[in-house]
Order: C-alpha cells, then structure tokens, then sequence
C-alpha cells in the first residue's frame, strides 16, 4: 500500500520536482503523488501564495528571486554563446533606418555588437560596455548621459530619462534580470527599471526582449515591463517549451536564436 503524504510532505516532493523541471503539470504531479488534480491545484495556490511558484495553465513554474544585481563581468561569462546568438538573432530584427533603444547587461551589449555595421541604424542606450566597444561602429551611437553605474557598466538617472523624454524609437530592445508569467520583467535595480520603462513609453514600435534561458522564472524587485508591454521574446534552445505556448497564449512570439541565426524558429 502506497504511504499517503500529509500536506507538508506533498508540497515537498513538489518543490523538489519543480527544482529539478522548473514547470510541471498537474497531471505529472497527479500521478507521481498518487493524488487527484484537485489537490494538486489546491497544493499549488497554497505554495504561490508562499511565493515558492507561480501557477500556469495545468501546471506550475519553479519562482526563484534574485534581490542583488549580479557584478557585470560576472554576467557575461553565463551562458556567453546563447548570448551571441540572442544578439546576433535579435540584430536581424533591426531595419535600415531604424532609430532603436537598447539597455543595460550582458544581452543586451550582444545586440550593439551585431548591429554595429549597420551604417543606416542609430542606437540610443544607456550601456556604456556596449558605447565603448563599438566606437569604430558605422552604425550611429548616442550614449546617454546619467550617473555610472559600474557594477552594470551602465548610466541612469535623471539626466538619462531626461534625454530619453526626447527622443522616440522604432524598436526597443530589453534585457532583463528576470521573466516571470505573472511579474513580467524585472531588476533588482530601480533606476535601471525606470529607465527601461521610458524606453518602451518612448517606442512606437515593437518592444523587444533579450533573455537566455535561465531568466526564466526568475523575479526581481523592480518591474521594468508588464508581458502586455511586450511583443517579442529572442532566447535560446533551452527554453521551457511550456513557457512558450504561455507566452504565446499572451501573444508574445518568442524566437528561438541559436548557432545558426537566419532561420526564424517561433511560437
């Protein structure tokens, strides 16, 4: 006879299992607790309201926080060939006569990178690693100015958002500290959350997210976009298959980027 679990014990073997999957559905966990649906969905409110996850339809994703900025170079060695390939992939976005915003991080500098050829784009951004490398670039890059930030490389500030108020772009391009179903996106710094904010208040075309894998599930403090805000999502390969039909259900495509760029994989 199998032992039945008292309520602590299930919800144990759930987070284990959601560690280990990062999204599982009620009916896997139905089946390997050997309880009904319904318990399960009442498990997975009671542990949402404990911020341990964040239900989905038929399921759940893993809910991690990240209150501290991680160092920049730090960053930049995580997953640093899935970056290449976001950039490169969201690059290919980019139009001739485009005027785009790009932010701060790692992904984000990815984007300038491969954009930097382009004689007939002009990048405003507040992400001096980004300014920096291409200053040979043939694409025009406008630095706002703002207080420095070394831990992101980056400026804010008022100063920065002033400028911003000038100016309007055709696409937006994102990066993000973490992406979650029901927080959208966020950092755990509000000058930078504010700053993405004006952004995309200033863009009157697509609004662009940069993000590997691992952001997903992950929430922060500071909410730099709502999903409704959002349209597309570049990442890699190993994103969560199921986050991408809730994305969808949200009517955000996610483009899947990898070592080759020019096909255009989407959901």
């Amino acid at each position: 006879m199998t032992k039945v679990l008292i309520p602590a014990q299930r919800r144990k073997q759930i987070q284990e299992l959601l560690e280990l999957h990062q999204v599982v559905q009620c009916t896997f966990l139905s089946e390997m607790l050997q309880v009904s649906e319904a318990t399960i969905r009442r498990d997975l409110e009671w542990m949402e309201s404990q911020g341990v996850l964040e239900r989905t339809h038929g399921g759940a994703t893993l809910s991690r926080r990240l209150p501290v900025e991680p160092e920049y170079n730090h960053s930049a060695q995580a997953h640093p060939l899935e970056k290449q390939w976001i950039g490169a992939r969201a690059a290919a976005l980019v139009e001739d006569g485009d005027t785009i915003f790009v932010n701060s991080g790692t992904t984000a500098t990815q984007v300038v990178r491969h954009i930097r050829d382009r004689a007939r784009v002009t990048v405003i951004t507040n992400n001096v690693n980004a300014a920096l490398e291409a200053q040979d670039a043939d694409c025009e890059i406008i630095l706002l100015g703002g207080s420095f930030r070394a831990r992101a490389k980056s400026v804010v500030g008022r100063f920065a958002n002033e400028a911003l108020r000038q100016i309007y772009a055709s696409k937006t391009f994102i990066g993000v500290d973490g992406l979650s179903l029901k927080y959208g996106c966020t950092t755990p710094i509000n000058a930078e959350a504010e700053l993405a904010r004006l952004m995309i208040e200033r863009t009157h075309g697509q609004v662009i997210v940069v993000a590997d894998h691992s952001k997903w599930g992950i929430v922060s403090n500071f909410e730099m976009a709502r999903l409704d805000q959002i349209h597309l999502l570049v990442t890699d390969e190993d994103f969560e298959a199921q986050a991408r039909v809730e994305l969808a259900a949200r009517s955000i495509e996610t483009i899947i980027a990898g070592p080759e760029t020019n096909g255009r994989q989407s959901m």
